[in-house]
């Protein structure tokens, strides 16, 4: 009995193993699609893609992130294509992807309180005038606080260099102190240790596209 006892487990264990790496290498194929997608409708089938994920992942917080950043990202293509009447519904999908998210990984989780910060900043460009001191002041929020849990998070570096890179003048923003931040998330980039492979990475390439540019751009 012991003998077949040790069978039983060992299958178990080859079975848990052979699903763990089915799970690592599917969701390393769609993360690595991220840096491919360049329209909404990209985006939407990326996010489609780990919610399917997820749904057979249920104790597994990565497939939900990556839904709503999936989400975040087709809202930024259209807000750079000037649709901005749909955001709140993209953030709502974010939203709603962080919130299942958060509910497996914990409140303490940097990366997380970032894409809500993203998901806020998405609504309040809907009417900047009207939300900046409601959808913005909860985007600030979120981002203290992910700083506060990470503050090496080289992420959270870029998108504080994002804000102050596209903030006009006259609210506080500065394209050359945005380029210091940007290099500064280059150098955090550098050094930031992941605990796994499918963990966040993504940002790398906007940094250095921004350190890049020539002076008289960025002006």
């Amino acid at each position: 009995m012991k003998k077949y006892l040790l069978s039983f487990a060992l299958a178990c264990m080859s079975l848990t193993a052979f699903a763990q790496t089915d799970y690592e290498k599917i969701m390393t194929e769609k993360i690595a699609k991220i840096e491919t997608c360049k329209t909404p409708e990209d985006f939407q089938t990326l996010a489609n893609d780990f919610e399917r994920i997820g749904s057979k992942e249920s104790s597994q917080w990565l497939p939900p992130y990556y839904a709503a950043f999936s989400q975040i990202q087709k809202g930024r293509v259209m807000m750079r294509n000037g649709n901005m009447q749909e955001l709140d519904g993209v953030a709502s999908q974010a939203e709603k992807f962080l919130g299942l998210a958060q509910s497996l990984a914990g409140a303490d989780n940097a990366e997380i309180h970032l894409l809500k910060k993203m998901a806020y900043s998405l609504r309040m460009m809907v009417n900047p005038a009207q939300r900046f001191m409601t959808d913005g002041a909860r985007a600030s929020e979120e981002l203290n606080i992910a700083e506060k849990l990470d503050a090496a998070n080289p992420r959270i570096a870029l998108i504080k260099a994002e804000d102050i890179y596209f903030t006009p003048e006259q609210y506080g923003g500065s394209k050359t102190k945005g380029l210091e931040l940007f290099k500064e998330a280059l150098v955090k980039y550098n050094n930031y240790k992941l605990k796994t492979a499918l963990d966040p990475n993504w940002g790398r390439s906007e940094a250095e596209y921004f350190i890049s540019l020539p002076v008289e751009k960025t002006k």
